[in-house]
């Protein structure tokens, strides 16, 4: 099997993270699994938390609430609210970490994830807007391109059974 796409690339001058990642896999498939919660729980935590999804509701001005859960049962609360979708092509929303009661931590970052499907494999690129370079430096810091690239293999191998 071909080496499938991935780069990261920080762009401190436009405060941005972009994300190509390549997936053996149809684009109804890449798709449903970005926006279909009972999948998405199967992989959006890097090992060896796992995400449970608390309410989620696909649709613009929509939002998903869900927890990281840790191996000691911690959880710790985030929020998409999603600002538009285009179905099996793009969608985009702000996430933030909220608490319990699903009030964000301000501020959030905005996402923006396309899909596209070549030869029987999907891309999805995902570019970070960040409202200051201190944030985005933040994420960074705290592990974030670690802790997605380990998420996206968790859903290559999903994709893959």
């Amino acid at each position: 099997m071909k080496n499938l796409l991935f780069e990261f690339i920080v762009d401190k001058s436009k405060n941005t993270i972009s994300v190509s990642r390549e997936f053996a896999a149809g684009l109804s498939l890449v798709w449903d699994a970005f926006t279909k919660p009972e999948i998405l729980d199967q992989w959006w935590a890097p090992k060896p938390f796992t995400s449970k999804t608390k309410a989620m509701d696909f649709k613009v001005g929509g939002r998903r609430f869900y927890a990281m859960v840790s191996p000691e049962g911690q959880e710790h609360y985030a929020i998409q609210k999603y600002t538009s979708i285009t179905p099996k092509n793009n969608f985009k929303y702000l996430n933030a970490f909220a608490d319990k009661d699903e009030n964000p931590f301000l501020p959030g970052s905005d996402w923006d994830l396309t899909f596209t499907e070549q030869n029987g494999h999907t891309i999805v690129r995902i570019i970070i807007y960040n409202d200051s370079l201190e944030r985005m430096e933040k994420m960074i810091e705290m592990g974030f391109k670690e802790g997605l690239t380990a998420t996206l293999n968790k859903l290559e191998i999903l994709l893959s059974n």
